[in-house]
């Protein structure tokens, strides 16, 4: 398949043949917020845009999840995990902890930062290259590591 809108389209009619209403739910979903960026950038999204899409779907199904994990509802925490895999499927690989960490020790030596009041600059060139590939909480938390050490 030529890109990841394709890939959406293609695995919506799959979940439809098979019937998977939760899959063709997360898919359908998906593709209304690519569309919904479409018409307020007025332009047709690039695989890098869609997969930013997905990831901030993600990420506002991990925020949502603290406040039901409160409330004990262990059978939306569930619903909420399966639509993270469906969605994890179209995002890249996602990079390890140690992964993270030397890149951040590689940043950390090109920019020539020190302590936390370089934060900023490791952050702004660390981000791109992480873009859809780690968990921004998770890069901070690194950085933030490193620097105080």
């Amino acid at each position: 398949m030529d890109n990841l809108k394709d890939r959406l389209m293609e695995d919506m009619k799959k979940a439809m043949k098979e019937k998977n209403k939760e899959k063709l739910s997360v898919i359908r979903m998906t593709r209304s917020e690519i569309k919904n960026k479409e018409i307020s950038e007025g332009k047709e999204l690039d695989d890098k845009e869609v997969t930013a899409v997905i990831a901030k779907q993600v990420k506002q199904i991990k925020d949502s999840m603290s406040d039901f994990k409160k409330s004990g509802k262990e059978d939306v925490i569930n619903k909420l995990y399966r639509e993270i895999d469906i969605l994890e499927e179209y995002l890249p690989e996602q990079m390890t902890e140690e992964e993270i960490e030397e890149l951040v020790d590689k940043v950390i030596e090109e920019t020539g930062a020190e302590n936390m009041g370089d934060m900023g600059k490791v952050m702004g060139a660390i981000i791109p290259r992480t873009k859809g590939k780690a968990d921004g909480s998770l890069v901070s938390k690194k950085v933030q590591e490193k620097l105080n050490s």
